[in-house]
C-alpha cells in the first residue's frame, strides 16, 4: 500500500487498484523544482489570460482553440482526423465516425461551460455525466456497452482481453462510487493547495477510478480545463494542454502510473505543471503569429485591390477558414459570380487554396492559418496503449 492506494485481490480472483482519497497524506510536497514550477505555470497563466483581454475578438481564437484541443485530446486515444477535416464538416455530408468523436467533444466542452458559466451549476459527478452523454452520443456505432452518462455498472480494465491480464485495473463498482463521492467532496475541500497542484491531483484521480465504459480520458481531459476556468485560473478554454501530453504521451502514462505503483504525486505534478508552461507559452505565441499573418494579408489584398470585400472574407476565414463558393458569397454579402472572383484572387495571393479536386463542390482553405493551428496535430498511427483502452463486461 502506498499514499496513492493499494493493489489487492477481488473475489473473481484478479487484482484492482483501491485509490486512497483525496488529498493525499502526506501531502504534496511543494519545495525545489516543484515549487519553481509552480510559480512559473501561474505567471504562465497570466499571460496567457492577458492576451485574451487585449485581443479585439476573443471569442474567434476561443473557438479555434477549443477545437484543437478536441482533435488533440481524441488523437491521444487513437482517433485519426486532422484539423482540416474538423474544420471542413458541413451540415449536407455526414461526418466518419472519427471526425464524430472530435466534434462530441467540442459539444461536451461547450457544454460544461456553459452550465457553469450560463446555468452557474455546480462543479459536479452530475455535470461530469451530462459531459460524458454529450462525448459518446452515437459513436463507434452506437455500441450499448458505452452507456452514455452513465456510471459503469461492471468492471473496467486497460489493456489485455481480461481483467487478469490487463495492464490495469481500476476499482470495483461498488468502490468506484466510494472514490467518485469522495472526488467530488474534493472539488469543494480548501486543503491549502494551489489550484494548479489540485487540477493535477483530481486528473489523475478521474484516470485512476477510470468511472465511465469509455471516454475517460477524454473526460478526464475536459476536466483540467473545466476545473481551471471555474476556479477562475483560466479566463477563457484557450489552453490546448493536449498538445503536451500527445507529445509525451508515453511520460503521460507513465508518470500516472507511478502514482499508482509508488505513491509519487510529486513527479505527476512536475510533469502537469511543466506542461501548463509549455502550452501556455505555445499559446501566446501562436496567438500573435495569427494576429501577424492577419495583418500581413490585409495589407496584401487591399494592394491587390480587394479592399472592401477582401477584408470582410479575411475577418470571416479566420472564424471559419474552410469555405465553399456558396459559403464566401453568404459570408461576403456578394453574388455566386463575385465570390468565384474574390476566391480566384485569393489564391492568386496564395491565401485560399484549393482542398479537393475537381471543378465540382470545391472547398477552400485558409492555408496559412490553418498550418498555424495544426501545429502538433499532425496524425500518427494508433500505439495499442491508447489510456481510454479498456474492455468492459457490464
Amino acid at each position: 500500500m502506498t499514499r496513492s492506494g493499494s493493489f489487492r485481490k477481488v473475489p473473481a480472483g484478479y487484482t484492482a487498484f483501491f485509490p486512497a482519497t483525496l488529498p493525499p497524506t502526506p501531502p504534496v510536497a511543494i519545495d525545489g523544482e516543484l515549487q519553481l514550477l509552480l510559480s512559473q505555470a501561474d505567471r504562465a497563466l497570466g499571460g496567457l489570460n492577458m492576451v485574451v483581454t487585449i485581443l479585439p475578438n476573443p471569442d474567434l481564437l476561443v473557438g479555434m482553440f477549443i477545437q484543437k484541443e478536441a482533435l488533440l485530446s481524441s488523437q491521444i486515444e487513437g482517433t485519426q482526423s486532422s484539423l482540416v477535416d474538423i474544420l471542413g464538416v458541413d451540415e449536407e455530408h455526414e461526418p466518419t465516425a472519427d471526425v464524430g468523436e472530435v466534434l462530441n467533444y467540442i459539444k461536451a466542452m461547450r457544454h460544461g461551460l456553459k452550465r457553469l458559466r450560463d446555468d452557474d451549476f455546480p462543479m459536479s459527478l452530475r455535470l461530469i455525466r451530462e459531459m460524458h452523454g454529450v462525448l459518446m452520443q452515437q459513436v463507434r456505432g452506437g455500441a450499448t456497452h458505452l452507456t452514455p452518462g452513465e456510471f459503469r455498472s461492471g468492471q473496467n480494465w486497460v489493456g489485455g482481453t481480461s481483467p487478469a491480464q490487463a495492464r490495469f485495473v481500476p476499482p470495483p463498482p461498488g468502490e468506484m462510487l466510494d472514490a467518485l463521492d469522495n472526488l467530488e467532496r474534493y472539488l469543494y475541500l480548501d486543503d491549502e493547495l494551489p489550484p494548479l497542484i489540485r487540477c493535477a491531483l483530481l486528473h489523475y484521480q478521474f484516470e485512476t477510478i477510470h468511472p465511465f465504459n469509455d471516454g475517460n480520458g477524454r473526460v478526464g481531459r475536459l476536466l483540467i480545463t473545466l476545473f481551471l476556468v471555474w476556479k477562475g485560473i483560466l479566463g477563457e478554454p484557450m489552453l490546448y494542454l493536449s498538445a503536451y501530453l500527445k507529445a509525451h504521451q508515453q511520460e503521460y502514462y507513465d508518470r500516472l502510473t507511478q502514482v499508482r505503483t509508488s505513491g509519487n504525486f510529486e513527479a505527476w505534478v512536475r510533469f502537469f505543471l511543466a506542461g501548463i508552461c509549455e502550452v501556455s507559452a505555445l499559446v501566446v505565441e501562436t496567438t500573435r503569429r495569427i494576429q501577424a499573418l492577419e495583418r500581413t494579408d490585409s495589407d496584401r489584398l487591399v494592394a491587390a485591390g480587394e479592399g472592401s470585400h477582401g477584408l470582410i472574407l479575411l475577418r470571416a476565414l479566420l472564424r471559419q477558414p474552410v469555405v465553399t463558393v456558396k459559403d464566401v458569397s453568404r459570408l461576403v454579402g456578394v453574388s455566386y459570380s463575385k465570390a468565384n472572383n474574390l476566391i480566384a484572387a485569393c489564391e492568386e495571393l496564395e491565401i485560399l487554396q484549393q482542398l479537393n479536386r475537381g471543378r465540382r463542390n470545391r472547398r477552400f482553405g485558409y492555408r496559412p492559418y490553418i498550418a498555424i493551428l495544426s501545429e502538433g496535430t499532425e496524425m500518427r498511427l494508433p500505439t495499442g496503449d491508447q489510456a481510454e483502452n479498456v474492455s468492459a463486461k457490464s
